[in-house]
């Protein structure tokens, strides 16, 4: 159970840190290049920069999971 939590809890640290990344990503895609995009109602770097964190945080919590399953099979 103890390594459970430990492997959700790095894999939320892994999508914190790529949602934030996504964030800026996103934003600076949208506003130098899909200025014309819309998303949950705003528009142009606003909107992309919301896609990119929620895309940048699921990848960011399946990289984690995986990274640390690949670490339990080492150990073991």
């Amino acid at each position: 159970m103890r390594t459970f939590l430990f492997q959700a809890l790095v894999s939320l640290v892994f999508g914190f840190v790529f949602g934030v990344i996504g964030l800026f990503v996103g934003a600076w895609f949208g506003g130098n290049f899909a200025t014309e995009v819309v998303f949950n109602g705003v528009r142009g770097y606003e909107a992309t920069s919301q896609i990119g964190l929620i895309l940048f945080a699921l990848v960011g919590l399946v990289m984690g999971w995986k990274f640390m399953e690949k670490r339990k099979k080492k150990t073991h």
